[in-house]
């Protein structure tokens, strides 16, 4: 009897523990993410390809959006606040780019597990472009403490805000472990390939972005800590074979969208013959077009369309005539409209109220009416307007015809070490030959290459030695990457550019980003304190968040420097 409990028992407990395991396994089951992606198993280089993909999507929106309309390349006919007038109100969110930093980090410390040096390089480069693209953006921001949620406890939930000044010295010290990793001649690595969509798997390439980046920072410090730029650039500059940088476009750190859909393809793709194609929207600003046309510069032709229809105020005709003819002038057949002094007085307007310009109009800034600018035919948003530069067709293909989202050229290199010899004396290089040569790597990134000795030539463009000429040569050559030029006026004051008394939110261009609603919501007290640390100017009140955190409030980099207003 009592073996026979026994047994009976132990077929029980078997029983029950069998049921236990299968719910068990069957409910893991249940919470395994059929979409998701297993961390355990997942190709860290599935990952960094996304990394990539993101963080260049991240900077052209950057830089053929908004702030290519804050920095006066563009302006939009069109849903233009934000673009012309600098109205964010709370549309600045970083959280993309955390997701971005969230995802490189499981590929850095993948490869750190694996001791795969090339890719802890590459991710610590990929790192220190985020990290100094959010502490550019907004100044104090999560950094030694950010990416750790998943850990717990309320300093990782609520991070810090990191003091800029601390970031940007972070930001170089691992600029400077990621030249070491990549100057190796073998390693442990899988080849990366396919995966690298900026460069294929080419360390060397990596190498030279490492240290064209830490350029980059090191001339962001110029200003506020001259001795660490100085020995830096100096450092860089006179040791090419320890610390190579991208000195050709063929090098220039970028991708080239699928163009298979909007979400791959060009900003302002997104179905470019609909009404509601960003393409549409956004034309020429009359400061970029205005300064190309002063210099000659043939780029003209590649960012911009010429006006379908030329305006032309003829003094023959009376009373309020206005037609439309095809005509040869200047020696060429083009559509022209021929409009009478009358005409101009029965709509309110001088001959200072339009562009007659044969070939090329840009949008003027912040205009209240952007969409009735120059006789525009029509009054409706994003209208159709035949009188004005729309950008060049190929920027409304998917693939913009195989233009790159630039992240970091040979051309802003060269501009960087030109400076740094020229304004500040430091040993950089030559500087009319770093000036020339940044010049050409933009006319050969553009397929100009042909006409970049005529265009150097002219006494306009020949070097004159002043920070005014190299920055403003930069802030061209930065089309469609206008983010980088917006960091330079705010550190120079150059191009001197301003906003618009009554039209723009502010007189003044602002220099930093609204911190996020949802960090001032979920970290207020973080972002209180970095707010706090904000240097306030007779601006500031402009902003829509009180006078702390505005887009006219100083960061750290520029407090201080009597820049850029």
């Amino acid at each position: 009897m009592n073996t026979n409990r026994k047994i009976y028992t132990a077929i029980l407990l078997l029983l029950f523990s069998t049921v236990i395991f299968s719910c068990r396994k069957h409910l893991m089951e249940l919470n395994e993410n059929p979409n998701g992606a297993d961390p355990g198993t997942t190709n860290p280089d599935l990952v960094l390809s996304t990394v990539l993909t993101e963080s260049a999507k991240s900077f052209v929106t950057l830089g053929y959006g908004d702030i290519a309309g804050v920095m006066q390349h563009t302006q939009k006919d069109g849903w233009a606040g934000g673009h012309n007038n600098y109205d964010w109100g709370n549309s600045n969110s970083w959280t993309g780019y955390y997701d971005i930093l969230r995802n490189n980090e499981f590929v850095y410390n993948k490869a750190i597990e694996k001791n795969y040096e090339a890719h802890q390089g590459i991710t610590l480069v990929m790192k220190s472009l985020m990290y100094g693209l959010i502490t550019d953006l907004w100044g104090d921001a999560p950094y030694s403490q950010a990416l750790k949620g998943e850990e717990g406890g309320n300093e990782n939930t609520f991070p810090v805000f990191d003091k800029q000044e601390s970031i940007y010295d972070s930001i170089l010290a691992n600029l400077e472990k990621a030249n070491t990793l990549l100057s190796k001649t073998e390693y442990n690595d899988p080849p990366i390939g396919s995966a690298d969509i900026f460069y294929n798997g080419d360390i060397t390439k990596w190498r030279k972005l490492a240290n064209s980046l830490a350029l980059r920072y090191y001339m962001r410090l110029s200003v506020k800590k001259p001795d660490v730029a100085k020995t830096g650039i100096e450092k860089i500059a006179g040791d090419p074979s320890a610390y190579p940088v991208i000195t050709s476009a063929g090098d220039d750190a970028g991708m080239v969208f699928p163009g298979n859909s909007d979400m791959d393809s060009w900003p302002s793709y997104a179905v470019p013959q609909s009404d509601s194609s960003n393409y549409r929207r956004i034309k020429m600003a009359n400061t970029l077009v205005k300064e190309l046309l002063r210099l000659n510069d043939p780029r003209i032709t590649v960012w911009a369309n010429r006006v379908e229809i030329s305006i032309y105020l003829d003094p023959t005709l009376s009373g309020s005539q206005s037609f439309i003819k095809d005509t040869v002038m200047d020696g060429e057949l083009r559509r022209v409209r021929f409009i009478s002094s009358g005409y101009l007085s029965s709509k309110n307007l001088t001959v200072n109220d339009i562009n007659q310009d044969p070939h090329y109009v840009g949008l003027p800034t912040a205009l209240n009416a952007p969409q009735l600018y120059n006789l525009s035919p029509t009054a409706e948003q994003a209208a159709r307007n035949p009188h004005v530069s729309w950008v060049n067709t190929d920027f409304s293909a998917g693939n913009a015809n195989g233009r790159k989202a630039k992240i970091m050229t040979a051309a802003e290199v060269n501009f960087i070490l030109a400076e740094a010899a020229a304004i500040y004396g430091w040993n950089a290089g030559d500087a009319e030959t770093l000036y020339k040569s940044a010049i050409k790597a933009s006319f050969d990134a553009w397929g100009l290459t042909s006409q970049y000795a005529a265009y150097i030539s002219q006494p306009e463009v020949e070097f004159d030695g002043t920070q005014e000429q190299i920055i403003t040569q930069k802030w061209i050559s930065s089309w469609a990457a206008a983010t980088e030029a917006w960091f330079d006026w705010r550190r120079t004051g150059y191009p001197e550019l301003h906003g618009v008394a009554g039209r723009s939110l502010a007189p003044e261009l602002p220099v930093r980003f609204y911190y996020p609603l949802e960090e001032r919501n979920l970290n207020s007290a973080n972002t209180s304190a970095a707010s706090e640390r904000l240097e306030t100017t007779t601006l500031s009140a402009d902003g829509s968040d009180g006078v702390k955190n505005s887009p006219w409030s100083k960061p750290w980099v520029i407090q201080g420097t009597g820049k850029p207003w």
